[in-house]
């Protein structure tokens, strides 16, 4: 066997085989005798039928099965001794194939980047030293206090922080809302739709025009549309509402007591506050977490570059773009604004598909480095975790996730979040005052 190899460009080679005739003729005589000793013939017991019949009858099978087992353990023999890691499925051209003759082919694929790995030991973060404040306690309160809010009807004008309870219907530019963005429905029209009266609320400044009326009053409502609002086609346009209030309803918040605080499981009031303070001291943990994270993977790749295969990368951008769009589709974006967004789009798509193939093969490098692997029980917890998410018995989640090499996919993620893990544990953190940390 002969193999040569010619770079094609980052990460991509092209490989010619060439088997010697000697070997073409010793794969068709083993794969002869197979068929031979198995071959149903009429009149003969398997194995007993003449040569002649088998090799007539099984000719084109005989020859597809030598094509297949002399391509399958070149290929395989050559990748080993030209010591490649191939990461995708090679495009195989067949040259030359027939008895007495050498069997040629040549395979196009991709290879993993060959890099040297930079010093990923202490790497730099910063960490805000920042704690659970008592107002901080006192807002945890204050929403599940809002969350048993009461609502009462009261016969009066509206005013701030009360809940209008309205029919509308919304035009823009002379147009009803779904002739501009079709999903946009419930922006269209609704009815007895509360709203919270503050500026914010629904579409910003939509609400604190409602105050002062009453009952049974109209108004015509003005509004600009947020050039990030999360119906698309909508982004800074002008709206107008036609709105009637049906119903004016003031909140009623419960009494701060150890009736309360029972309604959440705790004894008392002191018991809640203790609860609350331990919640949110974890949600701050987890926070920091991250913004050190984010700050070491951003630093590890920072110090390397190297060339990313194009094909793994563009299978990437794929996916990224496809969720973009899907994003967009549920925010109420039309076809047409996707179509004049595309390249804006793709742009964004195949960065993040760059950054994610990057880190990828860094994470994957240090891994093998330091010997890193995730143990099969482990996996098997994951899946089972994903699986009762899903809503789905766990051997048939995971024979879902095989159809698409799911399990790897699972696999790699696990295995990189414990890089990251073993990144945090070596890194070199500095505490800094609230405000100095890099966002995540």
């Amino acid at each position: 066997m002969n193999v040569t190899v010619e770079n094609l460009g980052p990460c991509k080679k092209l490989l010619r085989f060439e088997v010697d005739p000697t070997q073409v003729d010793e794969a068709f005589e083993s794969v002869t005798k197979e068929f031979l000793r198995h071959a149903a013939m009429p009149g003969f017991r398997p194995g007993k039928a003449p040569r002649e019949m088998v090799v007539k009858k099984y000719e084109k099978d005989i020859e597809e099965e030598v094509r297949r087992k002399l391509m399958s353990e070149t290929y395989r023999q050559g990748i080993k001794e030209q010591k490649l890691n191939v990461i995708s499925s090679p495009d195989v051209e067949e040259i030359q194939f027939s008895r007495g003759q050498p069997f040629q082919f040549a395979a196009t694929l991709e290879t993993a980047p060959d890099f040297q790995l930079p010093e990923y030991r202490g790497l730099p973060a910063k960490r805000e030293m920042t704690s659970v404040t008592e107002d901080d306690v006192r807002r945890g309160i204050e929403a599940l206090r809002t969350q048993q809010a009461t609502f009462e009807k009261v016969d009066r004008a509206v005013e701030e922080n009360d809940i209008a309870v309205v029919n509308y219907t919304g035009t823009s530019e002379g147009k009803p809302l779904t002739e501009i963005a079709p999903t946009a429905r419930g922006l269209a029209e609704k009815k007895n739709f509360w709203i919270e009266v503050k500026p914010d609320a629904f579409i910003p400044g939509f609400a604190i025009q409602l105050l002062g009326a009453k009952a049974g009053e109209k108004r015509t409502v003005n509004v600009e549309f947020p050039a990030d609002f999360v119906a698309a086609a909508l982004a800074g346009k002008k709206g107008t509402y036609e709105v009637e209030v049906v119903e004016v309803k003031k909140r009623v918040l419960p009494e701060l007591d150890d009736k309360f605080a029972q309604s959440y499981g705790a004894e008392s009031m002191d018991a809640l506050r203790e609860g609350v303070r331990k919640d949110l001291q974890n949600e701050l943990n987890l926070k920091q977490k991250r913004v050190v994270r984010s700050q070491i993977v951003r630093a590890l790749m920072d110090r390397v570059q190297f060339e990313l295969p194009e094909g793994l990368v563009e299978a990437h951008t794929r996916h990224f773009v496809y969720d973009i769009v899907a994003r967009s589709q549920q925010q109420g974006a039309t076809k047409e604004t996707i179509d004049q967004q595309k390249d804006q789009i793709y742009n964004a798509a195949n960065a993040g598909a760059k950054e994610r193939v990057k880190l990828g093969f860094i994470l994957n490098a240090i891994a093998d480095k330091e010997g890193m692997k995730i143990a099969l029980e482990v996996l098997n917890a994951r899946l089972a975790i994903m699986a009762s998410e899903a809503n789905m018995r766990a051997d048939l989640y995971v024979k879902e996730l095989q159809k698409n090499d799911g399990i790897g996919a699972v696999y790699e993620q696990l295995l990189h979040d414990r890089v990251i893990d073993f990144l945090q544990e070596h890194a070199k953190i500095e505490d800094v005052p609230p405000g100095q940390a890099p966002s995540p």
